[in-house]
């Protein structure tokens, strides 16, 4: 066969009405339009008369068109959501502990459970759900942290494999300031780390399913120890992972631990895990303006985490700032701090946020938008992942299919894309989503 006619024959054509964020604030639509995809590649979107000319029918027309069409009509086509800081093994405590702040729901509530995961039945059985709610909730790439558990970690990125969704999943890393039965001798950690590293990347960069470097925070992981990580993702080109300046007593331990350092954020920089390989650092909500600078200097990710920030009163990050500033913004649903798995819960409680920061400045600091908002948990995120989160050329076909469809809602036929999205992102839920994509490939529930 002709290798063009093969490319063809491996198009594929899903109609639908196509809404997604190319540029922070834009949003593309294309009512009625065709996302074309060639293997687990977008080729080109095309609007209803361009479509209706190369696919007219249904069948291949002489204008080129070829392959078959996948036919949403009348329903939303968007992009996968993206989740850049979940917590797995705290997927049984959400909703509890939030009365507390940071440090105290730490010891009373996470710490204890994290405890468990010694138990690899018990891990295997909790990831199991977590990773099928992340499904339910359209999540079709997500950062994870696991414990410091080796053995519950590699049940963790078998069980990712299984499932058709991306992901980073990261070891954690600690040996300070934590209960005695999760800490663990620095040289073992270590050697733990890069055994992960090994077994499920070694130096390649293939698959969906990625480690990453996740010293869980300063207060917890000695200089050593965040050197040696540090050695290790220059070593293997390895991500990083972990949390910054999220609570103000946070801050002051990091100060107390470390009054040699400028800044929280220099204790990880001098460590070599803060942009010497891409990097995530979720909340930074108390930032300040020499961090935001070194965050952009280093191409950091800074990953706010709004519902998880109000759950445990640690402020509001000021996501305007960062944005100005020049810094890589995402979102995350910091489960279970975050009470809620849905990243357009998250989408929503970061515009919400967002607008109490704008009263409380007298409203100098100007609120998200909804398509703001929307790109930050699609490509703003997405891009950790690479040519992820948006519809252009190139990208990966990671996408939802949302059945929308309401005929108690007088002109629904009538309403624009961009309203659509909006009433699903404040008012829908999973079981709008009839549908979901990752890399070209239809995901059915896992397990």
């Amino acid at each position: 066969m002709n290798p063009h006619d093969t490319a063809q024959a491996n198009r594929i054509a899903y109609r639908g009405d196509i809404v997604f964020a190319p540029t922070l604030g834009e949003l593309a639509v294309y009512p009625d339009g065709y996302l074309v995809v060639e293997g687990r590649l977008i080729d080109q979107v095309l609007s209803a008369s361009e479509g209706d000319l190369l696919y007219g029918g249904g069948d291949p027309s002489p204008g080129g068109g070829s392959g078959r069409i996948v036919d949403y009509r009348g329903k939303l086509i968007i992009p996968g959501f993206v989740d850049l800081h979940f917590h797995a093994p705290q997927f049984p405590t959400r909703g509890l502990g939030l009365d507390e702040e940071l440090l105290s729901w730490l010891e009373e509530y996470t710490f204890p459970e994290e405890g468990k995961y010694s138990d690899i039945g018990y891990a295997g059985a909790v990831y199991r759900r977590a990773i099928k709610e992340l499904w339910r909730q359209g999540t079709t790439r997500v950062a994870v942290f696991a414990t410091v558990h080796r053995e519950a970690t590699e049940i963790l990125f078998r069980l990712f494999q299984e499932s058709g969704l991306g992901a980073y999943v990261g070891k954690v890393n600690m040996n300070r300031n934590a209960p005695s039965y999760l800490l663990e001798d620095t040289e073992q950690s270590l050697m733990d780390t890069r055994e992960i590293l090994e077994r499920f990347y070694g130096r390649s960069q293939a698959g969906l399913v990625k480690p990453i470097i996740t010293p869980r925070f300063v207060p917890t992981c000695s200089l050593d120890l965040l050197l040696g990580l540090g050695r290790l993702a220059k070593s293997y080109g390895a991500c990083v992972q972990s949390h910054l300046s999220e609570n103000t007593g946070e801050v002051e331990l990091v100060r107390g631990l470390h009054p040699e350092a400028p800044s929280y954020a220099a204790v990880y920089d001098q460590a070599g895990l803060l942009g010497q390989t891409p990097t995530l650092m979720a909340h930074c909500v108390h930032s300040t303006e020499e961090e935001i600078d070194l965050l952009r200097e280093r191409g950091v990710y800074a990953v706010h985490c709004p519902s998880a920030n109000s759950n445990l009163s640690s402020g509001v990050m000021p996501v305007r700032r960062f944005i100005d500033s020049g810094v890589r913004v995402g979102l995350g649903s910091d489960v279970g701090a975050g009470h809620s798995v849905s990243m357009a819960r998250v989408m929503i409680s970061a515009i919400q946020s967002s607008k109490l920061k704008w009263l409380w400045s007298s409203r100098q600091s100007v609120p998200l938008t909804t398509a703001e908002a929307f790109y930050l948990g699609t490509k703003g995120s997405g891009s950790f992942f690479g040519r992820v989160g948006s519809f252009e050329p190139g990208f990966e076909f990671d996408a939802l299919v949302i059945n929308d469809m309401d005929d108690t809602t007088p002109g629904f036929e009538e309403m624009p894309l961009s309203e659509r999205l909006q009433r699903f992102l404040y008012t829908g839920d999973e079981r709008n989503i009839e549908a979901r994509f990752v890399a070209g490939s239809l995901v059915v529930e896992p397990f």
